[in-house]
């Protein structure tokens, strides 16, 4: 066995890196293994004008190089590639990556949750320039504007009625003909005057990519088979996340939609493995709130260092 690290730090979004500063700064030498998708999900994201501190917006890449650099400073250690398995029966820790076998004495997973997707190729071209999957991210940009909300579950109601303070219509396209959303969330969509519905349609395109910018949507009924497209500025895709728990199957307790479930702030089940940011926040899923349960499990993780004498 090499020699177990003291904190190993699997996912490199915001709660992953602020969990790397600071461990790093209270000389735990953390090791962070970035994962398939380094950086999570502000590296889809163009402005961020809501972390506090920068008053003028960052570029969602560009926050994330920062806060990488900033814990790398301190002596944090970055490692492309991918976690494949772990074992969390017994200290130290065993992750094996695609590489190596690592061996840690404590664990801060902080592998996010991912927005699922419609699945089409203009979708993913356009994230970030019109096609986003946060309407409290990225409601502000799109004052005056008409867009439309994918959906209709509570989360796409629920954005639908925020993206209403901003946008000059919503539409709300549902590949169903009635809503999965309780009724009060309902109720509350069906009377605002700014909110529509298009119901058993399905996007099949997102137009235009060409243009770098959202500026419409085709549609299909896939009941009458009618193809007709949507003046839009916007698109929200709001069908759900999947947090990236795969991992840890049968070895972490996890709620019904397999968010990773903390007792005491970022406590799992086991000690010594702390969770962080969106594996286990299916509530608020914002850049801030993951940082401050990054600093969370860093804390909690040195103390339990401490308390058993590493």
């Amino acid at each position: 066995m090499s020699d177990p690290r003291k904190v190993v730090i699997i996912g490199s979004g915001p709660a992953g890196l602020t969990a790397a500063l600071y461990t790093a700064r209270a000389n735990l030498h953390p090791l962070v293994i970035e994962g398939l998708e380094a950086g999570g999900q502000l590296m889809l994201t163009t402005a961020v004008e809501n972390f506090p501190g920068f008053r003028d917006g960052i570029m969602g890449p560009d926050l994330m190089a920062a806060m990488r650099e900033q814990a790398e400073r301190f002596g944090a250690v970055m490692r492309r590639g991918n976690v494949t398995r772990v074992n969390l029966s017994a200290s130290p820790f065993e992750i094996v990556t695609d590489d190596e076998v690592v061996h840690a004495r404590s664990v801060i997973i902080s592998t996010g949750a991912s927005a699922k997707l419609l699945g089409i190729p203009s979708e993913r071209a356009l994230m970030g320039h019109g096609v986003s999957t946060c309407a409290t991210c990225d409601g502000f940009f799109f004052r005056g504007k008409p867009i439309a909300v994918v959906g209709g579950g509570d989360s796409a109601l629920e954005e639908a009625t925020f993206l209403t303070r901003f946008a000059s219509h919503v539409t709300v396209i549902h590949r169903r003909d009635t809503l999965r959303a309780s009724k009060i969330m309902q109720d509350k969509a069906f009377e605002n005057p700014k909110i529509s519905f298009l119901w058993d349609t399905d996007v099949v395109e997102v137009l235009d990519p060409k243009d770098g910018a959202v500026s419409g949507v085709r549609l299909r009924n896939h009941k009458t088979d009618v193809t007709h497209d949507l003046r839009i500025e916007g698109l929200f895709v709001a069908i759900g996340h999947n947090p990236n728990t795969a991992l840890f199957k049968g070895q972490l307790d996890m709620d019904e939609g397999g968010y990773l479930i903390t007792r005491d702030g970022p406590k799992t089940n086991i000690p010594g493995v702390f969770a962080c940011g969106d594996v286990q926040d299916h509530i608020y899923r914002q850049a801030i709130t993951a940082a401050g349960s990054g600093c969370m499990a860093a804390i909690d993780a040195e103390r339990y260092l401490e308390h058993h004498g590493h």
